[in-house]
């Protein structure tokens, strides 16, 4: 089972980092309940095995002009892998695309944009994405607000699952 390979005080360094990862390794290791050395060690052995991929900041869009978010689903005319990997591709390259998620189902893509005013998500709408190569259509749902955001995992259920396994 994913996470089994992380003991109790790892499974704890990354859900407090996952709240906040600002704090100090000083203060991190003082929540943990072990020293700070062996808690940057941890830290670093966590970052090289990708358990923890980066830290960044929780920027609020609305606060920074970007009044629009939209969520797109995406049909390709293809679901060859290379085609697939070709539109994964060019939405990395699109910075309205904030989120770019593959599904099973009639739906190819999702993606999760942001601009800021309607004008010009209709431009990237139509002059970039419906017009891209092997897109077959696009049907869009403009946000009207959002009522949760939690970012990574739900440690607690982990714990859970872990400990009814033992």
């Amino acid at each position: 089972m994913p996470g089994t390979k992380l003991d109790e005080i790892d499974r704890m360094i990354l859900a407090e980092l996952q709240a906040d990862g600002r704090m100090t390794n000083v203060e991190l290791a003082k929540r943990v309940g072990i020293s700070a050395p062996p808690c940057l060690r941890r830290v670093r052995t966590l970052e090289e095995q990708g358990f923890i991929q980066g830290y960044h900041a929780d920027v609020d869009a609305r606060e920074l002009g970007f009044e629009v978010q939209v969520f797109a689903m995406v049909g390709l005319a293809s679901q060859a892998e290379t085609d697939l990997s070709a539109f994964e591709n060019r939405c990395k390259g699109w910075p309205l695309v904030r989120e770019c998620h593959m599904l099973n189902g009639e739906v190819d893509f999702i993606l999760k944009c942001v601009a800021p005013d309607l004008r010009t998500f209709q431009r990237f709408l139509t002059e970039e994405l419906t017009s891209a190569e092997n897109v077959a259509s696009v049907k869009t749902s403009l946000v009207i607000r959002g009522a949760k955001d939690e970012p990574g995992v739900p440690f607690d259920v982990l714990e859970e699952r872990l400990a009814q396994r033992a």
